[in-house]
């Protein structure tokens, strides 16, 4: 069944039959008026229907199913009512810390992270106590179903969130373990950026008839987001960050490297010019990652410098520039990158340090996202020619200085 989408939401919170509290909670949060996402995927979800949305990050959709989710919660019986499925531990905190401001002015809903990275007793000792919505990774939750710590009798909504990232880093298996063992009839919420030929089967094999909305498009969604690449030699990219943040003094700023030593390395040098700076990564410890993100979104750490893998899960709506100071080796890792602003509307604005041998990896994210983007001239930083004895270099320098004066 496929609901026909409207452009523009003509209805408000206020029409869609929300708790009182709830309307207090969405006031407190800033939530005026619903998003696309939200205002076509809570009516159907307050039907209890199971509903497909194709939607991207920054959308609001982490909203869209927690409105609902907390507004249909009955009395707490020995387990979880509901249990929401997300790719990564940071993505998993994130709407545990949306959804407890969604049920402000409910004292008695319990909502529970379960991702690796913690010692596993301290969830544990979370849901012995009783939870209403479990939010977790899906190998951290098949390992509590395993342990007999996550009880699955009392489920009556499942949500997976992002799931064609789920799918990409292989956790198809778990998720499928985990659905086949939930109580029917029970509701099911998919959201994806994309849905691909596995996540139809995944949709068909799980859900009843499901409400299809589609709030996206095939194409890189970058519209809102104002790009340039800078031609910069290697040597100087330091520099070259350094001035473009104390020139465009960003809210909040996401700077991907490519590697782990990498971010730390340059987290480093920057936190002798900028203040507020952190790194952040898949070897840094949990406690630490904990810390850093919740600086993060707090905004008392202004500038973020991160991998792709932990950058992916980054989901702050303050988030006013990224810059990709390693080009990415998957033209498709720049699209998730600059994503991480331009959220819920607002402008973003996205760097691209581009060397003096990386013209080929520039258009192939060009031809990506179908776009032409602008050369950034920044006085004092001009590409310096390449040496002669550099055999071939003088090619992909001029390369790079044509497109500089498309």
């Amino acid at each position: 069944m496929i609901r026909p989408v409207m452009e523009e939401p003509a209805t408000g919170f206020q029409s869609m039959g929300l708790s009182r509290g709830m309307l207090k909670a969405l006031a407190a949060a800033r939530y005026h008026e619903p998003s696309p996402i939200q205002a076509e995927f809570i009516p159907a979800a307050l039907d209890g229907l199971d509903v497909l949305g194709q939607a991207k990050t920054g959308t609001g959709k982490t909203a869209a199913f927690g409105i609902p989710l907390i507004e249909m919660l009955e009395a707490r019986g020995r387990g979880p009512q509901a249990i929401i499925l997300a790719p990564t531990r940071e993505l998993t905190q994130q709407i545990v810390v949306e959804l407890k401001k969604l049920c402000a002015n409910r004292g008695d809903v319990a909502v529970c992270g379960l991702y690796g990275g913690e010692p596993i007793e301290r969830q544990i000792r979370a849901l012995s106590r009783g939870i209403d919505i479990a939010v977790g990774t899906p190998g951290r939750v098949l390992d509590h179903i395993e342990r007999h710590t996550l009880y699955l009798g009392d489920i009556f909504h499942l949500v997976l969130d992002e799931a064609d990232r789920m799918l990409d880093i292989g956790f198809r298996p778990d998720i499928e373990r985990i659905m086949k063992r939930l109580p029917e009839p029970h509701q099911t919420l998919l959201l994806s950026a994309t849905i691909s030929p596995e996540i139809r089967a995944l949709s068909h094999r799980y859900m009843q008839d499901p409400v299809e909305l589609n709030l996206s498009t095939d194409e890189p969604s970058v519209e809102s987001i104002r790009q340039y690449y800078v031609s910069v030699n290697h040597d100087r990219k330091v520099s070259l960050l350094v001035h473009l943040l104390k020139r465009d003094q960003p809210r909040q700023c996401i700077v991907f490297t490519r590697t782990k030593r990498g971010a730390d390395r340059l987290a480093e040098r920057l936190r002798r010019t900028i203040p507020g700076v952190a790194a952040i990564h898949g070897d840094l410890a949990q406690t630490a990652r904990d810390r850093v993100m919740s600086g993060f979104r707090k905004g008392t750490i202004p500038i973020l410098v991160a991998t792709d893998v932990v950058g992916r899960g980054i989901d702050v709506a303050n988030i006013s520039h990224v810059v990709n100071y390693d080009i990415p080796d998957d033209p498709e890792n720049y699209v998730h990158r600059i994503g991480r602003t331009g959220r819920m509307g607002k402008d973003g604005v996205a760097y691209l340090f581009v060397g003096p041998d990386q013209g080929d990896p520039l258009t192939q994210i060009e031809t990506l996202i179908n776009k032409v983007i602008p050369a950034h001239k920044v006085e004092g930083f001009e590409v310096s020619r390449p040496s002669a004895a550099a055999p071939g270099s003088r090619e992909l320098f001029n390369t790079v200085v044509t497109r500089s004066f498309r």
